[in-house]
């Protein structure tokens, strides 16, 4: 790698790399005999220092529509005004690109080593998905491989200056949790996101008891699929359940953030590649969507102050998706 491109390692902090871009997409990887997990930190604290918001997405268990959720917060949050970035961390169930319609799409490197995120929606995306050659391929990694991409996720991905970084966290609390939590050090808070039925709720009480032992402040917790109005008669229906997620917040002592209805069409949206949140603001599905938007950018004034880039939406100048 060019000398031009290596930042001035500051006096007494070590002999730690402080190349702008992770190692495994270094050419001296093979030979460098530096403190790798050292330069890890120092890259991701990098990249972190220019987001003024870091906010995970969680759940203990899978298939409560934590990716639809962490989509249609960040568009909701883009329509504000605000730059968003997603960072998809579910290594094994990467689904955020095929929900803003990137499927297929890679990543690329910049003259400055570090990698380029995709560009959705005015959306900056950075996922495993854009790093397979075939989208049905599984990820059977040990853990030291993951730390690295979760590296380059943090670190190596050129996130520049944003509001608000989403991070889309696997189902659990096991190592992928672990280490990005460690590695960003400073977390603004989660958002849990569980069904009504009582399995999930379990599943979000250990949510809820995994971010309190790591020190996360809690945004709090949102009800996915909390009932749906009949098509045909427009009466209510608890497909599963309705009111446990806000029961169980009032049990754990956090906050509610509100219930998001079932809607057929947000399953529609989001197989199209096109967020619900944006495409039909004017719903209630997505009316809950914006509700949440607010309640984190309230959570965030609290803790320091936002700027809005712009009061005026900026998808009416974006493509669909970038190639």
């Amino acid at each position: 790698m060019p000398s031009e491109l290596k930042m001035f390692q500051p006096t007494g902090s070590g002999d730690v790399c402080t190349y702008m871009w992770a190692c495994a997409i270094c050419d001296e990887t093979e030979t460098c005999q530096k403190d790798r997990e050292g330069h890890s930190r120092w890259l991701v604290a990098k990249r972190m220092e220019r987001i003024d918001y870091k906010v995970l997405i969680m759940s203990n268990k899978g298939g409560v529509g934590k990716s639809t959720v962490t989509t249609n917060l960040a568009v909701s949050l883009a329509l504000k005004g605000y730059e968003v970035g997603i960072c998809d961390m579910d290594i094994h169930g990467p689904n955020i690109p095929k929900m803003v319609g990137a499927e297929g799409q890679r990543l690329k490197i910049s003259t400055s080593g570090g990698i380029i995120p995709h560009l959705a929606y005015n959306l900056k995306i950075a996922s495993m998905s854009f790093l397979l050659q075939n989208s049905d391929d599984p990820i059977i990694w040990r853990d030291a491989y993951k730390f690295e991409f979760i590296n380059q996720l943090l670190g190596g991905v050129e996130w520049q200056d944003l509001q608000f970084l989403l991070i889309d966290l696997p189902p659990g609390t096991g190592n992928e949790s672990v280490t990005t939590i460690d590695l960003l050090g400073d977390v603004t808070g989660a958002v849990i996101v569980t069904t009504p039925q009582e399995v999930a709720l379990l599943d979000s009480r250990k949510s809820v008891s995994f971010a309190k032992d790591s020190e996360i402040p809690i945004i709090g917790i949102v009800e996915n699929m909390s009932g749906m109005e009949c098509p045909h008669c427009h009466k209510p229906i608890e497909v599963f359940r309705k009111g446990g997620g806000e029961a169980s917040a009032a049990d754990m002592g956090v906050p509610f953030l509100g219930r998001i209805p079932l809607d057929p069409e947000l399953v529609m949206q989001s197989d199209y590649g096109e967020p619900y949140a944006l495409f039909h603001s004017d719903l209630p599905t997505a009316d809950a969507f914006h509700e949440l938007a607010n309640k984190v950018e309230e959570f965030c004034k609290q803790r320091g102050s936002l700027v809005q880039v712009s009061s005026k939406s900026p998808f009416k100048r974006f493509p669909k998706a970038s190639s």
